[in-house]
């Protein structure tokens, strides 16, 4: 009995993952909607929180003493605590003027890496958060 139980379980053609059994066609059931969060590496959390939460006015949805999940409109990130920081993160935040937003943070000290440009998409600028993280800023045409 047993060994007939796997030799149809090993001959059917049902897919992996449909618990039917059927020849189930995929249309769009599954596929990612959008990007929920990313994740920032940080030495330390408190400071991130100022940081993020004090200059680019996210919203802390929740803390602890390794992470915190931060929001900007409806998107999210999630500041963890790391050794490895410093990075190019490749977070670009959306912003309705990328002059306006270098101007204020050249006000408040936030080193910058790339001065607003002109590129295919539209422009940008790039700067640093407490930890060497390089954040993206972009204005999209």
């Amino acid at each position: 009995m047993v060994n007939s139980l796997l030799a149809v379980c090993y001959t059917t053609d049902m897919p992996l993952g449909d618990p039917h059994g059927g020849n189930f066609v995929y249309t769009v059931e599954g596929l990612p909607k959008g990007i929920a969060a990313v994740s920032i590496p940080t030495k330390d959390v408190e400071r991130s929180i100022r940081f993020y939460e004090g200059l680019l006015k996210f919203k802390v949805l929740s803390r602890g003493d390794d992470v915190a999940i931060l929001s900007v409109g409806k998107d999210m990130v999630i500041v963890r605590k790391s050794d490895d920081v410093g990075v190019d993160t490749g977070l670009y935040l959306s912003t309705e003027s990328v002059f306006d937003l270098h101007r204020r943070l050249i006000d408040e000290g936030v080193i910058f890496v790339i001065d607003p440009k002109r590129v295919d998409i539209g422009l940008i600028t790039t700067f640093k958060d407490d930890d060497g993280n390089i954040i993206g800023a972009i204005e999209i045409n």
